[in-house]
C-alpha cells in the first residue's frame, strides 16, 4: 500500500483538529501569556497556523538553509483563520503530489551552513512536520485553559466538549 494516502489522512485529521483549537482563540488575549519564559498567546498561535507550510519545502526540496529565511507571521487575530487555511491548503497540494518514493530520500535542515539534522523525507514530515504542529497545538490548549476558554475534544473528549 502506498503511504502517502496514510500521511494524507493524517494530516486531514490533525488539520481538523488544528482548526478547532485556533477557532477559540480570543482576540481579546492576542497579547497574554502564561509566564515570563512563554511567548505571547497570538504569537504561538501564529506559529501554528504557519506550522503546515513547513511541508511545502520538505516535499519540495531535498535540502533548506533556514538562517535567513523568512519566517511566516500572523500579525493579529484577523488573520489567523484565513492564514492557517491557506498554509494548510498548501502543504495538502505539496503532500498531493509526493511519490512514495521520494519518501526514502534524505532531507537535510542546516542553520548558516551547520547541518541540524538529517533524515528520510518520511521522517522530517512526521516528525518535524506532524509532530511539531501537534505539540504546539497542544501548548495552546494550556492557554486555552488558563483563559478558562473551553478546549476542543481532539483525541477523546475534553473536559469541556464531548463528542
Amino acid at each position: 500500500m502506498s503511504l502517502v494516502p496514510l500521511l494524507l489522512a493524517e494530516f486531514d485529521q490533525e488539520m481538523q483538529s488544528t482548526q478547532k483549537t485556533l477557532e477559540r482563540v480570543p482576540a481579546d488575549k492576542w497579547d497574554w501569556k502564561p509566564h515570563d519564559k512563554s511567548g505571547k498567546l497570538g504569537w504561538l498561535a501564529g506559529h501554528l497556523a504557519t506550522l503546515p507550510r513547513f511541508v511545502v519545502p520538505v516535499v519540495g526540496e531535498s535540502k533548506m538553509e533556514i538562517s535567513g529565511y523568512p519566517s511566516p507571521k500572523v500579525n493579529n487575530p484577523s488573520e489567523l483563520l484565513d492564514t492557517f487555511a491557506k498554509s494548510r491548503e498548501d502543504a495538502r497540494q505539496a503532500l498531493s503530489t509526493l511519490a512514495d518514493d521520494r519518501l526514502h530520500e534524505t532531507w537535510t535542515l542546516t542553520w548558516e551552513g551547520k547541518e541540524i539534522f538529517s533524515m528520510p523525507r518520511y521522517h522530517v514530515l512526521r516528525s518535524m512536520c506532524f509532530n511539531h504542529i501537534v505539540h504546539h497545538r497542544a501548548q495552546l490548549t494550556v492557554y486555552l485553559r488558563l483563559l478558562d476558554v473551553p478546549v476542543p475534544a481532539i483525541y477523546g473528549p475534553s473536559a469541556d466538549e464531548q463528542f
